[in-house]
């Protein structure tokens, strides 16, 4: 294991053979390009090279290519001449196909282990953006967030987040005068964003047993990285979710992990594929966060790489936390794409021997223009880079061979089945059902203190022996407890007296004891 990750090279018209440098890894770095330039390749590379050199990795696989690392390369693939050749011409002598230890992961469980979180390591701010709220339907979720502490009732899964906002609707008079307004509009519009997230199969992402990040930062026997794939195909067709599931864990490797200053090289590698997604219509209160996190997650070990298609989907202050970045091709063919051109190569130090925007229009598939931290952090010259072919197999692999892959993993069966221990639901649930028994006496009760000694000794004589008629009862039955009904009010009418009550005493007491 060295301390550099080879990335391509040289030949004719090209640079030398080009390296990242795993002491600057937790510095950051950038993957872009335009559709079909060869990103995905790259990032491929990058997550051999660090899990060979001992570095856990986490990635999402947005088309499904990426499952491939999971298996070593063939020689009877099509593009192995094509690999041959040019591991030969960038000076790659020690190119070989070989797998990574991988461990596939799904927020909907079906092509990997379930990855789970709960409400409360969510948090108000990124539920807020998932659910696309409004800051007066953020602070309602602010005030859930502290009720639940203060009243000890964990919020797990969206079951307790909606029973406790049904119980803050009831109690909003109360709430209101210690935290503000609280409208039932905005408790109902919350409703109805949680509905449409359950709807795209968010449930899924809400419960218990929540992912373990030490689960994300292993090594396998040999001393590899292991390789962790989040299957994205479903995950894309809810963006939102996707960009926010990321970010917080993201956050939560910030909130977690210790300082570790400037490690040889990173704890973990954290690759956030589409990252315009995260950025897109973002509150500027997300992007400082975004920013902030970017800033200081370095010293815990961890290198960020954000992958899309234009440096110009990254907001400058972020992009200049960026200091590995390989650029592949760009196209021009609008006003803003030549601006955006433009930005980007601006963004490089400049190499006399060659105009860096037009190198970016101009580099093929499976090249790129590379900028890598030197010592001391200096970013290095832009060069021209041919790539360098992946040992691990390129493209997907078959559902076979992912469900043989997941049955031998370590975490096979430990996170499989959910958990539903007692939290917010349970809680408001038993307290709900307190009360209505408390009412149900305390109703009971007031309608006996209401009646006569006569009238209390027949309601009970009554409860007693069952002679209540249920509303499955026929027509007749009803009519005789009507009949019976009226003739005992008459003679208790009859028998308000003192004597009266001696009599009933004496004669219909007797008789409903004896029942």
């Amino acid at each position: 294991m060295g301390t550099n990750i080879f990335l391509g090279g040289g030949g004719e018209n090209y640079a030398e053979p080009q390296e990242l440098t795993l002491k600057y890894a937790n510095r950051h770095g950038l993957i872009a390009g335009a559709t079909g330039t060869g990103k995905t390749v790259t990032l491929q590379i990058l997550a051999e090279g660090f899990s060979q050199a001992g570095v856990p990795v986490f990635l999402s696989d947005v088309k499904g290519d990426l499952s491939g690392l999971a298996l070593p390369g063939s020689e009877t693939h099509k593009l192995n001449q094509a690999f041959q050749e040019r591991a030969s011409r960038i000076g790659f002598e020690d190119f070989a196909y070989s797998a990574c230890p991988v461990t596939f992961w799904d927020l909907f469980g079906e092509q990997g282990h379930p990855v789970r979180t709960t409400v409360t390591e969510m948090g108000p701010l990124l539920l807020s953006r998932l659910l696309e709220l409004s800051e007066a339907q953020e602070g309602i979720l602010n005030i859930a967030f502290r009720v639940a502490d203060e009243e000890g009732m964990p919020l797990l899964d969206l079951k307790d987040l909606q029973a406790l906002l049904i119980w803050i609707g009831e109690n909003r008079a109360q709430l209101s005068l210690r935290y503000g307004n609280v409208s039932t509009s905005s408790i109902g519009a919350i409703q109805r964003r949680l509905l449409v997230l359950e709807n795209q199969g968010g449930t899924k992402l809400f419960g218990e047993p929540a992912l373990d990040l030490a689960d994300l930062m292993r090594t396998d026997e040999n001393g590899q990285g292991m390789v962790n794939i989040l299957a994205s195909d479903q995950l894309m067709a809810a963006p939102r979710l996707y960009a926010t599931f990321l970010l917080w864990l993201l956050s939560e490797l910030f909130e977690e992990l210790p300082e570790v200053g400037d490690p040889e090289k990173p704890k973990l590698v954290f690759f956030f594929d589409e990252a315009h997604l995260l950025f897109d219509d973002a509150p500027k209160v997300l992007v400082d966060k975004v920013e902030q996190v970017a800033r200081l997650i370095r010293s815990k070990g961890v290198g960020v790489y954000f992958i899309t298609q234009s440096p110009a989907d990254i907001p400058e202050d972020i992009l200049g936390q960026l200091g590995n970045r390989i650029q592949h091709a760009l196209r021009a063919f609008t006003a803003r794409d030549r601006k955006n051109l433009r930005l980007a190569a601006e963004t490089y130090r400049e190499n006399p021997t060659f105009d860096t925007e037009t190198a970016i229009r101009e580099v093929g598939v499976g090249e790129a223009i590379t900028s890598m931290l030197q010592k001391k952090g200096v970013p290095g010259v832009v060069e021209r880079t041919l790539i360098r072919p992946p040992g691990s197999q390129l493209g997907p692999i078959s559902d076979a061979e992912r469900r043989d892959i997941l049955a031998a993993s370590a975490m096979a069966g430990k996170y499989d089945k959910s958990v539903d221990r007692k939290s917010a639901f349970e809680i408001l649930q038993a307290r709900a059902q307190a009360a209505a028994s408390a009412a149900e006496r305390a109703e009971s009760d007031e309608v006996l203190e209401a009646q006569s000694p006569i009238e209390r000794e027949y309601s009970s004589a009554r409860r007693y022996s069952g002679s209540r008629v249920g509303r499955s009862s026929s027509r007749v039955e009803r009519k005789q407890d009507t009949f019976a009904t009226a003739m005992t009010e008459a003679v208790i009418k009859e028998l308000k007296g003192t004597t009266g009550r001696r009599i009933v005493r004496g004669i219909l007491g007797g008789l409903f004891r004896n029942r």
